[in-house]
């Protein structure tokens, strides 16, 4: 009946020299695309070889989450995370070879390492492309095993623990954000990245004295951990975790002896050198010291046995809620999350 002007301009597609234009894709990602899509099922089961490509599942992936190819996207996460899931992983290997600086001696190892760029830092890249694509598909099995992953290789370098910090703030990855916190927070020292106009180290770089640079969020989500933990700790270390006794502990044994043998082995093993040698703040670690004092405690006189276990339980269950709500003491709303006994 009608019809709208067209316009001067040629439809994109219609010829080689006015071809369709895919914003943000790199002609080698959507060949890699077009690979999964055209191959033939002998040549598609080379992903699960040795020798798979994993820059080419990756491609893949990204690519089909994007255009909704829903069944090659999880095809292609399916095989990433049985590539990264091999024993040994080959990405844990690749990254064990590149260059890091390990906790030991982290302020004059770092310092005396110009031009305060944090070794091996081009490494991480796959890892934090692997982290972000299974996030952003919903691909659980692959986040949990790469957050795992990078849990590892965080206790044992200082660039990861500041990766897995930056990761667990840009995607708020409660899984990593405690940890990964509480590592730089116990094992470097950090500085707020300056204004002035003097050079100064990028985000992740170390200045002239060894100090990890940090943004201003991060130093006060430190800071505000740091206040809550302590907080948290001095309320814990006044009386133990409670227990029910057992029913015959009232019945063959002095209930109250049994408790005040709890409270009095508490109060002193939370004033113990072992419990006071670690941070302040490490509220998990000087728990976990307290429970192994416990264990060697041995026969406790004025116990009843079935109460022991019962106050074990209550020490490994503290414990656990501690760890449960280790990402909210590092959250920018600073609410209130003690743990109650």
């Amino acid at each position: 009946m009608f019809m709208l002007p067209q316009g001067s301009a040629e439809a994109e597609g219609r010829s080689d020299e006015n071809p369709i234009v895919l914003s943000g894709d790199k002609p080698s990602e959507f060949r890699n695309f077009l690979w999964a899509l055209y191959s033939l099922p002998p040549v598609l089961r080379t992903v699960y070889s040795s020798s798979a490509d994993l820059n080419l599942l990756i491609d893949i992936a990204r690519i089909s989450n994007k255009y909704s190819f829903k069944s090659l996207e999880t095809w292609a996460l399916d095989a990433v995370q049985e590539y990264v899931n091999r024993k040994p992983s080959p990405l844990l290997v690749g990254l064990s070879n590149s260059p890091v600086i390990p906790y030991s001696g982290t302020e004059t190892s770092l310092a005396s390492d110009p031009p305060h760029v944090i070794p091996g830092i081009e490494s991480t890249t796959q890892l934090t492309s692997l982290i972000q694509l299974a996030q952003f598909c919903g691909h659980e099995r692959l986040l949990s095993t790469m957050i795992s992953l990078l849990r590892q290789l965080m206790g044992k370098s200082l660039q990861y623990a500041y990766l897995a910090m930056t990761l667990a703030d840009d995607l708020d990855l409660r899984a990593l954000r405690g940890a990964a916190y509480m590592e730089i927070m116990q094992k470097s020292t950090v500085v707020r990245r300056g204004g002035s106009t003097q050079a100064v180290p990028n985000e992740g770089e170390l200045d002239d004295d060894g100090r990890l640079v940090i943004s201003a969020a991060q130093q006060l989500r430190l800071l505000t951990g740091y206040w809550h933990l302590t907080r948290t700790w001095e309320r814990l270390r006044v009386s133990p975790p409670h227990f029910v006794h057992a029913s015959s502990c009232g019945a063959t044994w002095h209930q109250h002896g049994c408790t005040q043998s709890w409270v009095e082995f508490w109060k002193d093993k939370t004033k113990h050198d072992a419990v006071l040698s670690l941070g302040l703040a490490d509220v998990t670690g000087r728990l976990k010291q307290v429970q192994k004092d416990y264990d060697r405690w041995g026969s406790a006189t004025y116990m009843h046995h079935d109460c022991r276990m019962a106050a074990r339980r209550s020490i490994a269950e503290l414990i656990r809620r501690v760890e449960e709500k280790l990402p909210d003491y590092f959250s920018d709303e600073g609410c209130d999350v003690d743990v109650q006994l």
